[in-house]
């Protein structure tokens, strides 16, 4: 990335001009009318009368096919539509809340409030109960945690995963931003 720019490269096998080396080529001119299967240094004196780029459409058709174009402003425009759609995507985050089955109540709350700030921002909150040494013996306890975090979330969090088995002394749900 020279001077914290970002370049877009599309169609980085596309042929130009002296790179076009097959000839016969089926030639569509700059209006987009096909012009028919001409001799390569033909097409190519075309698109030098015209003042525009011969350019490879399709590689793979026999005769293959070439378009007279502005090559150049076909790169700034599909660079441009490139950008404004990374623009336009959202990126979903996941936040994570740890608790242990047997959190105070007022932990609780305050582990609850900071997941609700995320779930209000639009992220989604991954609830995690850890379970250590005898807290393994009784995972019903950490089942009914989670039951009561949905209740204290329903207004704000939807369950997209519910809570399963534990896995690696873990067990986790996933609560998604109610729209």
């Amino acid at each position: 990335m020279p001077n914290g720019r970002r370049f877009f490269r599309i169609e980085q096998n596309v042929r130009v001009n002296d790179q076009i080396r097959l000839s016969p080529v089926r030639l569509i001119d700059a209006d987009g009318e096909q012009v028919g299967i001409v001799p390569l240094d033909q097409a190519k004196q075309v698109a030098a009368e015209a003042g525009l780029d011969l350019v490879e459409v399709a590689a793979e058709a026999r005769p293959i096919v070439v378009r007279v174009m502005d090559w150049g402003k076909h790169r700034f425009e599909a660079n441009k539509k490139a950008r404004e759609a990374r623009k336009k995507e959202t990126r979903i985050i996941v936040k994570q809340v740890k608790l242990r089955p047997n959190i105070d109540e007022h932990d609780l709350e305050t582990k609850l409030d900071r997941a609700r700030k995320f779930l209000n921002a639009g992220d989604k909150v991954k609830v995690t109960i850890m379970f250590r040494g005898r807290d393994l013996r009784r995972p019903e306890n950490g089942r009914k945690l989670l039951e009561q975090v949905i209740k204290m979330l329903e207004d704000a969090a939807i369950v997209e995963a519910a809570p399963g088995a534990i896995v690696n002394r873990d067990m986790t749900m996933v609560l998604g931003p109610r729209r």
